[in-house]
């Protein structure tokens, strides 16, 4: 038998179970899980209201997680649970996984970290790298620079060569702890924020043209930082956290042959994810990259799961299986 999180009620918080051990079919291997992350997508697919569609349910929710295969080798995996009827998630101590959402990770990973950082970082690195085109030498703008995705994007960036990043972060603990990873500057959100205002702080707090946005809030925020982009420069949309719709002024966008580009990790193959967890999980063993996150005790998951869904979590948690 293993331990598992159940979750029998689209909306509600899943409960620990004890189920059948699964057993791994032809092309599949079985993991022995060690760190899960709960992540907004996985409280999103719960709920019943994402553009997946209901899940069929009891399952065992979690769409990715690290642990070990039976010979000691340390992955990450990826599921589609909550996203595809009759597939279980990551949120158990032993899953079967098809081996081709399987990455071997390297030496030394802490795999808690990797954990917080997963998917996240996955698409900080490749909204910033694959569709937003970063060149050494760009200043890029990182909205949303409180937020998981946010934080390693103001690391990848640099990492990937920019030599100056912008934060934009709505606490006032936010923006020191951008600092603190490498941002050179950190401009507050206000609440009364208008695009007018937003782009006179970003302009002054630019030395230089700006390259590239990489934008996860959407909204007022947007519409500012496409004011203050180079001719040409780029915009890479990749969430909503502000807003759902941006006041953008089409003369904007056409005056500065901008370009805005919309990502999302369902785009990628497994290859492209696995290089791009490569890249994050390598950068995180050499120490060059982290995310705030807590560990949390799996049979403290119902509490857990609550404060994701309320938003009232400080970085990323992670539930410990082992």
């Amino acid at each position: 038998m293993i331990r598992a999180a159940l979750l029998t009620t689209c909306g509600a918080a899943p409960t620990i179970a004890e189920r059948p051990a699964p057993v791994p079919a032809d092309g599949a291997v079985a993991v022995t899980v060690e760190a899960v992350p709960i992540t907004p997508l996985d409280v999103l697919c719960a709920s019943g209201t994402s553009y997946f569609g209901p899940p069929s349910t009891p399952y065992v929710p979690g769409v990715q997680g690290v642990g070990r295969l039976a010979d000691g080798t340390a992955v990450w995996f990826g599921t589609s649970a909550g996203m595809r009827s009759g597939v279980d998630g990551s949120m158990a101590t032993t899953v079967t996984v098809p081996t081709v959402d399987v990455v071997a990770l390297p030496a030394g990973v802490p795999l808690t970290l990797l954990a917080a950082l997963g998917l996240s970082a996955v698409a900080a690195h490749e909204a910033l790298t694959h569709a937003g085109g970063l060149t050494a030498g760009d200043q890029v703008i990182v909205l949303g620079a409180g937020g998981v995705v946010g934080q390693a994007a103001v690391q990848l960036a640099l990492l990937g060569g920019a030599r100056r990043v912008i934060a934009v972060a709505r606490s006032a603990a936010a923006r020191a702890r951008a600092e603190e990873l490498g941002a050179a500057v950190a401009v507050p959100l206000l609440p009364d924020d208008d695009v007018a205002a937003m782009a006179d702080r970003l302009r002054h707090a630019a030395d230089g043209p700006i390259d590239l946005v990489l934008d996860p809030v959407f909204g007022v925020p947007a519409a500012a930082a496409l004011r203050v982009l180079r001719p040409g420069g780029r915009l890479v949309n990749l969430g909503s956290a502000a807003d759902a719709t941006a006041p953008i002024e089409s003369a904007v966008l056409r005056s500065g042959a901008l370009r805005m580009i919309g990502y999302t990790n369902n785009g990628l193959s497994t290859a492209e994810r696995a290089a791009a967890l490569t890249v994050v999980a390598g950068h995180a063993a050499a120490g060059r990259l982290t995310v705030d996150h807590e560990i949390v005790p799996f049979d403290a998951i119902a509490d857990a799961w609550a404060r994701q869904d309320a938003g009232t979590t400080a970085g990323r948690i992670v539930l410990a299986l082992l």
